[in-house]
């Protein structure tokens, strides 16, 4: 739904006033009051959209915490659709950080105590046998687009958070509008309610979820994919997107499903291919291409692994490269230090891929427990590209920052751990230690570095938004019934394609996060190119339309004129 339209309306009086989806407040027309019976409700002036804006700004900025403000927008959002979307539009970079990381996740640890209304769909583990009524009660007379799903156990960096998972499935639905314009209307907010092993919210007496602990294997599988099945048969064409499913879950769920529905992990493929995209950009600096990399990755868990993958595929595909030739190319590290055949059991079974011989590394320092450090892998290989995803603050030191620097003359440099205080490197130091010759691009935004001749050098936000709502919007425009890895890598190309640094080496790797919008919609645009070019898109329209019914598909937050008709929408 775009403004400037006319809409039917079967709402009056109270109804249209708490529907949050047609409320306009104070900006109703007298002509409207009217027909619609609230004359009377409501105060004498109309207000534009504009006068709206201010009044709700100003009120927001009243709050004194972040947590507050995000409880301020979490209220006005179920109360005016329209005003919430325009006011984060205005104020995105400002307001990112407290509808998503890292104010969201407070309010997520806090969802029991700030509990006021129902957020979306809860599906508890000890309900299942409702589940199809249940799911179908909250989808009737919808037309959905969107599933968001979690189940809780890895949210945003603060690990188990029971049902209050569904704070994490509503940001991402609110991402994905703000930034590609997915009608609100047509987005799910699901959480899997499979209890939790959090302690602090399993004593906590206003708990408000299954206070259990987590199911875990086949009775885990058999739930999810009970609500897999339901997505697939009654939702067919939609996107389902998993978020925060921890580490032995996620690439797993993936797997199993992606080809059978259109489903997609951020976790794993969005934060890999942002990264792909902000590579691409680096390389593109240097003049080189991906395959003339070597490339470590600090963090073998699921960003890490999502990351390693997008890589290699972007070098099979853009560089001709084999699979098993590419494989060669990344060195992963965990707890356990470089991934290598010694470590055995330790090795998930998703990592066997990026496994390093034992006899590569004969003669090489470890500690005594056998395990090769960071430090050592660099010395050793000397890595054109150093990835951190592990949490571990401060891991990339000035030694080992140095060592790098040794072997290349624009290292690539990408601490992506979030929050800012568990980043890898602060991006200032990677800057001075190698005397700003690194391409570097961080997780969290950080202020800009100085170059050796005193002007800024902007740090790129390697933030998974930049990418994934344009990802989604794509598939969901073209109608596809599964996410393929080369549309996935179209998108990646788009994005990099937008780079400032093609432009000024010197500039920042990837676009400001202001331009998200503008930029996921580019992204979608080249997704739905991609599907339709491989033939797995399911519309009745070529390449050339796609841009044009990209924008009529697009929901954006403006008033649209309203005519009461009793057989209108509600």
């Amino acid at each position: 739904m775009a403004g400037n339209k006319v809409v039917r309306i079967a709402l009056r009086g109270e109804s249209i006033l708490t529907n949050p989806r047609w409320n306009k407040g104070t900006a109703f027309t007298m002509r409207e009051r009217k027909q619609l019976g609230i004359v009377g409700r409501l105060p004498y002036q109309v207000n534009s959209l504009n006068d709206q804006c201010r009044r709700a700004y100003d009120q927001l900025l009243s709050r004194d915490t972040p947590l507050r403000k995000n409880s301020f927008l979490q209220s006005l959002k179920e109360q005016n659709l329209v005003l919430f979307y325009q006011l984060l539009r205005r104020h995105l970079k400002e307001l990112m950080p407290i509808v998503y990381t890292p104010t969201e996740a407070d309010a997520i640890a806090n969802y029991s105590h700030l509990f006021r209304r129902s957020e979306g769909l809860y599906l508890t583990f000890d309900n299942q046998n409702s589940m199809e009524e249940d799911f179908l009660e909250q989808i009737r007379g919808r037309d959905i687009d969107l599933i968001v799903c979690s189940d809780a156990e890895a949210i945003l960096g603060i690990g188990d958070q029971g049902v209050g998972g569904i704070g994490i499935s509503t940001a991402k639905s609110v991402l994905y509008t703000l930034l590609a314009g997915i009608d609100p209307a047509k987005s799910l907010p699901v959480v899997l309610d499979v209890g939790t092993d959090n302690e602090t919210l399993l004593n906590d007496p206003l708990y408000v979820g299954w206070r259990h602990s987590r199911v875990r294997g086949d009775a885990y599988d058999q739930f999810t994919d009970k609500f897999v099945q339901l997505v697939r048969t009654y939702l067919p064409h939609s996107l389902l997107h998993f978020e925060d499913f921890g580490v032995t879950n996620a690439q797993r769920l993936l797997e199993r499903y992606r080809d059978k529905h259109t489903v997609f992990n951020d976790d794993v493929q969005g934060t890999g291919a942002v990264t792909l995209a902000g590579i691409m950009s680096a390389v593109g600096v240097t003049k080189s291409t991906l395959a003339d990399q070597r490339y470590i990755i600090y963090g073998a868990g699921s960003a890490g692994l999502g990351i390693a993958h997008q890589l290699r595929d972007g070098i099979v595909q853009i560089d001709n490269v084999p699979v098993d030739k590419a494989n060669k190319q990344f060195y992963l590290i965990d707890q356990h230090g470089l991934i290598k055949q010694s470590l055995g059991d330790l090795t998930r079974p998703t990592l066997r891929e990026f496994v390093r011989p034992d006899e590569e590394w004969e003669g090489v320092p470890t500690n005594d427990k056998g395990e090769v450090s960071l430090l050592e892998v660099v010395k050793k290989i000397k890595p054109t590209v150093l990835i951190g995803c592990s949490t571990h603050a401060g891991a990339f030191t000035e030694e080992v920052v140095r060592e790098m620097t040794k072997g290349v003359d624009r290292p690539i440099i990408f601490p992506l751990s979030n929050p800012s205080r568990l980043v890898e490197v602060d991006p200032a130091k990677a800057n001075n230690w190698t005397n700003g010759k690194a391409l570097l691009a961080t997780g969290s935004p950080f202020p800009a570095a100085k170059m050796p001749d005193g002007k800024d050098y902007i740090i790129a936000e390697c933030n998974n938004a930049l990418i994934y709502p344009g990802l989604g919007f794509g598939a969901v425009l073209a109608k596809v019934r599964s996410l393929s890895d080369t549309m996935i890598l179209a998108g990646a190309q788009r994005l990099a394609s937008l780079s400032p640094a093609l432009k000024d080496p010197d500039d920042a790797l990837l676009p400001d996060f202001a331009d998200a919008p503008d930029v996921n919609f580019e992204i979608a645009v080249a997704v739905a190119k991609q599907a339709i070019a491989e033939g797995i898109a399911t519309v009745d329209w070529d390449e050339r339309q796609v841009r044009e019914r990209a924008k009529e598909m697009q929901w954006l937050p403006v008033y649209s004129e309203y005519v009461y008709d009793e057989n209108g929408e509600k």
